[in-house]
């Protein structure tokens, strides 16, 4: 089985989808790996490492597995061969033009962020190594942008009391970014509209933020809030930010427009030179002043909007994307043959709920109906 590494051509993208690591690896089981010159340059991987590794340096779209980060261009889906396989991140929720093109091309398209996120499938896990990868930045955004140390200093000159840090949307990223911050030194409190995520915040040694609205319903699941309930939650929200220093925002909700949970009200009631790092602009934003992809200053407040920032640490996440695709790959192997050969199966609930289009036909529900919705 041949399998084809392309260089990314989105604008900003410094990810590649394998590494010399993981080609070494593939290699040994006996699969051919074809890697695009330049495929890694971006990563701070030369092409002379991949040769080391065992692949062969030349044209990647022919190969009978395509692997990539970022979603393929127009251009990039007329490549592709008939009949190929394509694996990536494909936004089959966002981006109704880019499958419907794959359904034309007859592609086998799996989508890395459709996998399901279960226990057999967390080594494939792209999300969650690149949401660890942005919450990690967005820690160190924090303290870059902040006019506050983060630790508590004890000098000559007196004490300063640490920077207070909360992060709103409690999953991985949240909890990367809780956990950064305090390596930092910073005080640090979360908060998130699940409450049986209060147990996650405080083994990371970070404060839960109670907000005084109980939404504990039967069997143990959240009840749904009434609209009092709900204007009472954002106001006890808005008062509550406006006495940290640093707030970072990761709330994100799958094919939807980001929730709104920094109001301008307390973005303004904030102290001059606090800062927040919104991770969720490529959807909109968490707070109503972001403006995605930028940094600006609303009322004496730093407002921090980067777009696509695993790319920004391309050489570790690269390594870890590179991992989730290959645990990927190698399911999609029979591995009884030598050399092992392509064999999928879609009676496995991880080849099935990765699938995007096949066929002809869009295969995965929700992204169908974003295609219809479009059409």
């Amino acid at each position: 089985m041949r399998l084809g590494v392309p260089k990314e051509t989105v604008p900003g993208e410094r990810r590649v989808a394998l590494v010399p690591e993981v080609v070494k690896k593939l290699t040994a089981k006996g699969l051919e790996i074809v890697v695009e010159p330049g495929a890694g340059a971006q990563a701070l991987i030369p092409d002379a490492l991949y040769a080391d590794a065992g692949a062969s340096l030349g044209d990647p779209w022919s190969a009978d597995v395509v692997v990539k980060v970022a979603p393929p261009s127009p251009e990039e889906v007329d490549r592709l061969g008939a009949g190929s396989i394509l694996v990536g991140f494909l936004a089959p929720l966002s981006d109704a033009a880019g499958i419907a093109r794959l359904r034309d091309k007859r592609t086998t398209a799996f989508a890395m962020e459709a996998i399901p996120r279960i226990s057999r499938a967390q080594a494939m896990d792209a999300l969650s190594s690149q949401s660890n990868v942005s919450g990690y930045k967005a820690a160190l955004l924090g303290a870059q942008h902040s006019t506050r140390f983060y630790p508590m200093l004890m000098t000559a000159a007196g004490t300063i009391k640490p920077a207070r840090v909360l992060v709103l949307g409690i999953g991985v990223a949240g909890l990367q970014a809780l956990a950064t911050a305090r390596r930092l030194g910073a005080q640090t409190t979360g908060y998130d509209v699940r409450p049986e995520t209060a147990e996650q915040v405080e083994s990371l040694g970070s404060q839960w933020l109670d907000l005084g609205i109980e939404a504990a319903g039967e069997g143990g699941y959240a009840r749904e809030l009434t609209e009092e309930e709900r204007a009472q939650q954002q106001q006890a929200l808005t008062d509550a930010i406006k006495s940290f220093d640093v707030v970072i925002t990761t709330a994100l909700v799958p094919g939807r427009p980001a929730p709104r949970l920094v109001t301008a009200e307390a973005v303004e009631g904030m102290k001059p030179g606090s800062v927040i790092v919104d991770l969720a602009g490529e959807t909109g934003g968490n707070c109503e002043l972001t403006e995605p992809g930028q940094v600006v200053v609303k009322h004496d407040v730093t407002i921090v909007s980067p777009l696509n920032l695993p790319a920004d640490m391309p050489e570790h996440a690269s390594q870890l994307y590179a991992r989730n695709v290959q645990s990927l790959v190698e399911l999609m192997l029979d591995t009884e043959t030598d050399p092992p050969t392509l064999a999928l199966d879609f009676e496995d609930e991880i080849i099935a709920g990765a699938c995007v289009t096949r066929d002809g036909e869009i295969v995965h529900e929700r992204a169908r109906q974003t295609v219809e919705a479009a059409a």
